[in-house]
C-alpha cells in the first residue's frame, strides 16, 4: 500500500518544533501547558477489537487509569481486523492532531516508522515491538518491548511441577519474535523443573480465530497434554474454553486472565492456574506519566523484564488452590534467582 499524503498538522498549538524534538525540553513544556482543563490528547490505534481479555484490553485499561490520574484524554480507535484499514486508521490518529499516538506489535511498526517522519511534532509509542533507531532514525518514536521470557519461564516451571501426564501445550497466534519469547521462556522453565517433560508447540496463524485454539487445544489434549499455554490473544480464548470443557488445567497470557473470566465464566477462570502478564497498561501508563514531565526516551527502545515489574506471572487464589505450596515456594525461589542474574532466561529479544 502506497503511503498517503498527510496534513502537517503543528498538534501542539504555539510550542516552538525546536523543542519538540527532544523529548527533555518537550516534556517540561508539556508539563506546563497540560492540565485537566487543556489535556494531553492521546491516541490509542488498536489493530483489532476491545474485548480480547488480553493484551488490547490491558493496553487501553492502562490509559483509562492514565486518564483517570493524569492531565490526559484518551480516544481509543478500533481499526477491527481488515488489514487494509490498520495504516488509514494510524494516518488518521495523526491528522486529527493527537499529541501521542500509541499502537502495538510488529504489525503496526512499518506503518508507524513510515508515518512518524511526516508528523515530526508528534509523538508516537509501539509497543511489543521496535523500529531500528540507529543513525537518530525515528526520534518522535518511543518503543516498548517486554523480557516475557522470564516471567513465562516461572509458569513452565509450575506447570511441569503440576502436570499429571508430563506433557504441556503452546499455541502461537504466530511465529513472531514477541510471541516466541513467551514460548522459549516457558519451555526452558518447564525444563528446569522436569528434564523429562515434553512440550508440544501449535502455531495457529491468527489472533482473532477462537475456533481455531480449541481446535489445536482439543488435538493436543487427545495427545496427553493436560495443561495448554495459549500465546495467540483471541485465538487464544478458544483454546481456554477447550481446557475448560475437558477439565484440564491452562496457563492465561498478557492479563490476569483468571480474574477477568471469574465476573462471567467462572468454570472458565477455575481452569487458568497462573497468567504469564506482560503488563502493558502499566508501561503505557508510565510511559505517559514520563511523556508529561519530560523523561520519556523517545528516540530509544525500552527492554523492560522481570525486574523492571513489567512481565510477572499471576499468583492469585487460583494459583494458590492448584499449585501446592512447595511448588509456589520453588517457583519464588526461581524468580529471585533470574532477579538477581543467577539464572539466565532464553530469549529470542535484541
Amino acid at each position: 500500500m502506497s503511503s498517503p499524503k498527510f496534513s502537517r498538522r503543528t498538534v501542539f498549538g504555539l510550542m516552538a518544533a525546536a523543542g519538540l524534538m527532544s523529548s527533555v525540553s518537550a516534556g517540561a513544556v508539556f508539563a506546563q501547558e497540560f492540565t485537566k482543563e487543556n489535556p494531553l490528547k492521546v491516541a490509542l490505534v488498536v489493530h483489532g477489537n476491545l474485548g480480547d481479555k488480553s493484551f488490547f484490553d490491558s493496553a487501553a485499561a492502562g490509559l483509562e487509569r492514565a486518564k483517570a490520574d493524569l492531565p490526559v484524554e484518551v480516544t481509543v480507535i478500533e481499526a477491527g481486523t481488515d488489514r487494509g484499514r490498520w495504516e488509514p486508521a494510524l494516518a488518521d490518529a495523526a491528522d486529527q492532531g493527537f499529541n501521542v499516538i500509541i499502537a502495538g506489535t510488529w504489525e503496526m511498526n512499518g506503518f508507524m516508522q513510515t508515518l512518524s517522519p511526516e508528523y515530526p511534532d508528534a509523538k508516537f509509542i509501539l509497543f511489543d515491538d521496535t523500529p531500528d533507531f540507529s543513525g537518530g532514525a525515528f526520534p518522535n518514536i518511543l518503543a516498548i518491548t517486554y523480557r516475557t521470557s522470564t516471567a513465562a519461564y516461572l509458569a513452565g516451571y509450575a506447570a511441569a511441577k503440576i502436570s499429571q501426564t508430563g506433557k504441556l501445550g503452546e499455541i502461537l497466534g504466530v511465529e513472531g519474535a514477541t510471541v516466541v519469547e513467551f514460548a522459549v521462556g516457558f519451555e526452558q522453565g518447564a525444563k528446569a523443573a522436569n528434564p523429562e517433560v515434553e512440550v508440544t508447540r501449535a502455531v495457529a496463524g491468527s489472533f482473532t480465530d477462537p475456533a481455531k485454539g480449541k481446535e489445536l487445544a482439543l488435538a493436543q489434549f487427545a495427545q496427553g497434554v493436560d495443561i495448554v499455554f495459549p500465546i495467540a490473544g483471541g485465538t487464544g480464548i478458544g483454546a481456554l474454553q477447550a481446557a475448560r470443557d475437558e477439565g484440564k488445567l491452562a496457563v492465561g497470557v498478557d492479563s490476569d486472565q483468571a480474574e477477568i473470566f471469574a465476573a462471567t465464566d467462572q468454570a472458565q477462570a477455575d481452569v487458568i492456574f497462573t497468567s504469564v502478564e506482560k503488563k502493558v497498561g502499566d508501561s503505557l501508563y508510565t510511559a505517559i506519566q514520563q511523556t508529561l514531565d519530560g523523561t520519556a526516551p523517545y528516540g530509544s527502545t525500552l527492554l523492560l523484564g522481570l525486574a523492571d515489574g513489567a512481565v510477572g506471572i499471576a499468583k492469585n487464589a487460583y494459583y494458590e488452590k492448584l499449585v501446592p505450596a512447595e511448588v509456589r515456594a520453588e517457583v519464588d525461589a526461581q524468580e529471585a534467582k533470574i532477579i538477581s542474574g543467577e539464572i539466565t532466561v532464553d530469549t529470542v529479544m535484541q
